[in-house]
């Protein structure tokens, strides 16, 4: 059930009587910038959790396995 070509052009058609053909230009470029910086939000929170959770595993990994041994006493 996903939306039609006949809604399509309902929604185009409404939208061109809402705003008028000279501001529908304009909407749709501001429409795709704000999308495009949502992308890029979210990617670079998607990169920043994805280092943290690599920093965490490898300072998990570290913590199991020490490679500092403790000096032997005399």
């Amino acid at each position: 059930m996903g939306i039609g070509t006949g809604e399509i052009i309902l929604i185009l058609v409404v939208f061109l009587l809402l705003f008028g053909a000279k501001r529908l230009p304009d909407l749709a470029r501001s429409i795709g910038k704000s999308l495009r910086e949502f992308k890029k939000a979210a990617s670079d929170i998607q990169e920043e959790l994805h280092d943290v959770n690599s920093k965490t595993k490898n300072d998990s990994a570290n913590s199991e396995n020490p490679t500092d041994k403790p000096a032997a006493k005399d």
